[in-house]
């Protein structure tokens, strides 16, 4: 663990402050005061390798691979309870959807390969479709992230296709095009 090891100042990355600073919601941990009560309030607190406070603790000091090799950003739920209890109403999560952009670029998702992977794929299913499509979403998760369990999930799915929650068939969007302007200047300014 990070506090039994000697870290020397050259191998931290003095810049990773300045890129979560320049992403949007990134300047907000400037705000953090380091009062606790983002990691008091996560359900998930308990599983994370370090809570949201140490997160931006971490980030602060330059400990670029621990963060985003850690498993916190993929076991945040999105329940928004830290931002909405944080004092300096700082958007934590919105945080946490950014750093987890960054470790898919990087290919640092290793302890969250499954989120990953279901991020990845809902990604292209609303780059193709406009939409989710839960059939493909499911089958490309399943097949890349527990290929070897994927007669485990057959059941379910019978289940769900039975009772009509599982479309053969995706439903494109109308004017997909204009979303697809909309997300890829929302890449463009974020490789900025």
């Amino acid at each position: 663990m990070l506090e039994r090891e000697v870290v020397y100042e050259s191998v931290l990355d003095h810049d990773f402050l300045d890129e979560i600073y320049s992403l949007p919601g990134g300047h907000e941990i400037k705000k953090c005061i380091q009062c606790g009560t983002c990691s008091g309030s996560c359900p998930q607190g308990a599983v994370m390798d370090y809570a949201p406070r140490k997160i931006f603790s971490l980030i602060r000091a330059g400990f670029r691979d621990e963060v985003l090799e850690s498993n916190t950003i993929w076991y945040c739920s999105s329940c928004y309870s830290c931002a909405v209890r944080c004092p300096k109403e700082i958007k934590i999560t919105d945080v946490m959807y950014a750093l987890k952009r960054i470790a898919i670029k990087e290919g640092k998702a290793k302890k969250g390969r499954k989120a990953s992977a279901l991020s990845k794929n809902f990604v292209r299913m609303v780059n193709k479709y406009g939409r989710n499509h839960e059939t493909e979403l499911m089958a490309r998760y399943i097949l890349s992230a527990e290929p070897f369990n994927a007669l485990n999930f057959v059941p379910q799915g019978w289940r769900l296709f039975s009772n009509g929650r599982l479309p053969l068939m995706p439903h494109k969007i109308k004017n997909i095009e204009q979303l697809r302007k909309i997300l890829k200047k929302i890449d463009e300014l974020e490789e900025m």
